[in-house]
This record gives structure tokens, C-alpha cells and sequence, in this order.
């Protein structure tokens, strides 16, 4: 199973461990969150208790920010910069947002 079958619900909740095991809060993944995709915090909430898969997350987002594609860096090896699928480069933009943060670097929010 890809990442973006998993239910919503399965992921989002990995992210917010990352952040916190480095001292970091939910709210702080919620506000990440909310500046990439224009979700409301209460929205994500919701979808923590619905079969909404990762796909649908990225897919359905109310307003992709588009100063996401200034986030330049690598995630897991890979330069975000030259990930040419767009759900897979939004999956990765999401994630180094969550690392840099666990790790208390300036955030573009």
C-alpha cells in the first residue's frame, strides 16, 4: 500500500510525534499544516476521525500555499526541488516543514 492509500488518520498522527518527541507541540504540526494546505485546525481534527486517506488530504486542500515551492532541501535523501510528482513533492514539502521544526529552524509561516 502507497502512502497516499493510508487513511489520514494512520500518517497525520506520525508527524505530530516527530514534533513532539523533539519538544515541539500538535498545534505547531496543525499550524504547518494549515499554512501548506489552507485547512482549518478544526478540519484536520475531523479528518482524524473519518476514512479519509493521505491522498484525499492532499488532494481535496482547501488552498495550497504557494509559497511552498520555496521550500528547497532534502527529505529522506531526496531534493525536494526535483520531485516531479506533484502529490509526492506536497507529501515531502509537509514532511521537511515537520523535520525543520522538530529541529527549531525557522519555519516560512
Amino acid at each position: 500500500m502507497n502512502v497516499f492509500e493510508m487513511r489520514f488518520a494512520k500518517v497525520f498522527p506520525l508527524l505530530i510525534a516527530k514534533a513532539e518527541r523533539k519538544g515541539r507541540s500538535a498545534d505547531e504540526v496543525f499550524a504547518v499544516t494549515s499554512w501548506l494546505t489552507g485547512y482549518k485546525k478544526e478540519t484536520l481534527i475531523a479528518m482524524l476521525d473519518s476514512d479519509s486517506t493521505y491522498g484525499d488530504f492532499l488532494d481535496n486542500a482547501p488552498c495550497m500555499n504557494p509559497e511552498r515551492m520555496n521550500v528547497k532541501g532534502r527529505i529522506c535523501g531526496i531534493k525536494i526541488e526535483e520531485i516531479e510528482d506533484p502529490r509526492m513533492r506536497d507529501l515531502r514539502i509537509l514532511d521537511k516543514l515537520v523535520d525543520d521544526l522538530a529541529k527549531g529552524k525557522r519555519l516560512p509561516i
